[in-house]
């Protein structure tokens, strides 16, 4: 057995809300990831959606104004702490204007028994001509798939609430898994598969099942 192995024991699902509240920004680095500094020790963590106002400036400013991005290597300094986040800036003039971020509220989705992603897959691209002497083919766009969440039922649960609105309304939402050893996913999508009843047997407990169709690309922080 390997000692280095992390246990699945304390991962936990959460599913974004409504906005939570607006961080000033102090400072921008152009480059890719573009790093923005928040005034103190704000409330912006690793694998947070946040989204931008349009209060950047500069000629380039309409890069990152009103865009929403995923917030990774939040890093604690001696006043200010700072975090990246995949906009490519590089060579561009942005400065901070009066610019803030607003994390997402996340909702954890309890009661959780089993995380099954179903991994992710690329389209294969035949490039084959004439003047090939064998198949030849390049990789396509990057599908992220499914992940499939059992869960025991729990109609009171604010998470299985939302995520079972989310299934009605037909939303995409983002979603974060948080990780035993602090490692986090981050990614967008829509609830396609959410069990009409639960499970129920003789000597067992009522379990349900839903199924994310992920859009876009995971995060990784």
């Amino acid at each position: 057995m390997s000692i280095a192995a992390q246990l699945a024991q304390g991962c936990k699902i959460y599913i974004a809300g409504a906005a939570g509240a607006s961080e000033a920004l102090t400072a921008i680095v152009c480059g890719y990831p573009t790093i923005l500094a928040m005034t103190g020790h704000a409330g912006i963590a690793n694998g947070d959606v946040v989204t931008f106002d349009s209060n950047f400036a500069g000629g380039d400013d309409a890069l990152i104004n009103g865009q929403t991005a995923v917030a990774h290597h939040v890093a604690t300094g001696a006043v200010n702490d700072t975090f990246a986040v995949d906009i490519n800036t590089a060579g561009k003039t942005i400065t901070i204007g009066t610019a803030h971020a607003t994390p997402a509220d996340w909702t954890q989705i309890k009661e959780i028994k089993s995380i099954k992603p179903a991994g992710a897959q690329a389209s294969k691209i035949d490039v084959t001509d004439l003047d090939s002497l064998a198949k030849e083919f390049e990789s396509g766009l990057i599908d992220n798939g499914t992940v499939a969440m059992e869960y025991f039922e729990k109609v009171s649960d604010p998470g299985q609430q939302a995520a079972l609105a989310a299934f009605v309304g037909s939303v995409v939402c983002a979603f974060k898994v948080v990780l035993t050893g602090g490692s986090i996913r981050t990614f967008s999508g829509s609830i396609l598969k959410f069990g009409t009843l639960p499970d129920a047997a003789v000597d067992g407990v009522q379990t349900g099942s839903f199924e994310i169709q992920i859009s876009g690309a995971v995060t990784r922080s």
